[in-house]
């Protein structure tokens, strides 16, 4: 006698406290499938996902179901084997349910089948899980960007005041706290990238991209740039859609960037016209010392001209007296 043959069924059951968006995402990444093709297993039909198995190997594969958040089961099955791609739907002709029969694969639902996969995935802000499109990622920077001005405002006016008490352990203080909120918005940046990447489809360790130099400087305008997947991926269903706070936060960059555009460049042309202005100082003083010394030297020989005729007339005495002797 040949030994038994078992399989794998599955009948849309989940394990306790799991939900069905869930269960559906971890079969995706276990079958390396879409989740568009795991959708067919949540029918309302009993649905054999291995067969021709041993006992042992049927308890292996139930073991690695099972963690996925599916209440799959262990039946006899002759040998044959049926691949996921594999598994139809199957309706009579007469569309009359089939009578419970254990060993059919195309047995009626003995659960209540889980939920659809929702439209639209959840947003998750602080962490490391799900997706968010360019637009909210725009606004989410410039959100933490607000609060990095405000929080950096006051931890700036905290430490000038500490600057003038001369108070060491407090400049300890500020700085220890800067130094966490520096850590702090730099963590919740990369969360942010590491989101925006999982809509595009991409890995997430794709963010180390940002450490290498010159690819460094251009991968963000990359995050930006490139639109997401309008369905879902591995990574789950699509962001919603985007609210009026997400477009009216995304386009506070421009106004911001204009902020910066006119500030850089009034602070060029300051800084252009404070040169000018110093260099034209320097050239009307170098003037004025040149002048000064022109002036001077006639004076001085105006004051030689007397001595020299006072030589002169002390010269001329001198036969004079020499005739008298």
């Amino acid at each position: 006698m040949s030994e038994n043959r078992f399989k794998i069924v599955f009948d849309g059951a989940l394990q306790p406290g799991v939900d069905a968006t869930t269960a559906k995402l971890n079969l995706a990444e276990l079958f390396k499938s879409d989740v568009a093709a795991i959708e067919r297993l949540f029918s309302g039909r009993t649905v054999a996902l291995k067969r021709d198995l041993s006992h042992t190997d049927a308890q292996t594969y139930l073991q690695a179901l099972t963690k996925t958040g599916i209440d799959a089961r262990i039946e006899t099955e002759p040998s044959i084997e049926l691949n996921l791609s594999d598994v139809h739907e199957h309706t009579p002709a007469n569309n009359q349910p089939f009578t419970a029969d254990p060993d059919s694969p195309y047995a009626p639902p003995r659960a209540a089948v889980g939920e659809a996969l929702p439209e639209f995935s959840a947003l998750k802000a602080f962490s490391f899980v799900g997706r968010i499109g360019r637009l909210r990622f725009l606004a989410w920077t410039m959100a933490l960007t607000l609060v990095t001005l405000g929080v950096g405002s006051v931890l700036a006016v905290f430490g000038f005041a500490l600057i003038s008490t001369d108070s060491t352990a407090g400049l300890i203080l500020a700085g220890l706290l800067a130094f966490i909120l520096v850590v702090v918005l730099a963590f919740i940046s990369i969360q942010f990238s590491v989101q925006r990447l999982h809509d595009i489809g991409w890995s997430g360790w794709l963010w180390l991209l940002n450490l290498v130099p010159v690819v460094g400087s251009v991968f963000p305008f990359v995050i930006m740039i490139v639109p997401g997947n309008n369905t879902a991926n591995r990574y789950g269903a699509p962001p919603p859609p985007n609210s009026n706070a997400v477009r009216v936060l995304a386009s506070l960059w421009l106004v911001f960037i204009a902020i910066m555009f006119v500030g850089g460049l009034t602070g060029g042309l300051t800084a252009i016209q404070d040169e000018y202005e110093s260099a034209t100082g320097s050239t009307y003083q170098s003037s004025s010392v040149i002048t000064d010394e022109v002036e001077v030297e006639p004076a001085e020989e105006a004051e030689q001209a007397p001595n020299s005729s006072d030589d002169a007339a002390e010269a001329a005495e001198a036969p004079v007296d020499s005739a008298k002797e």
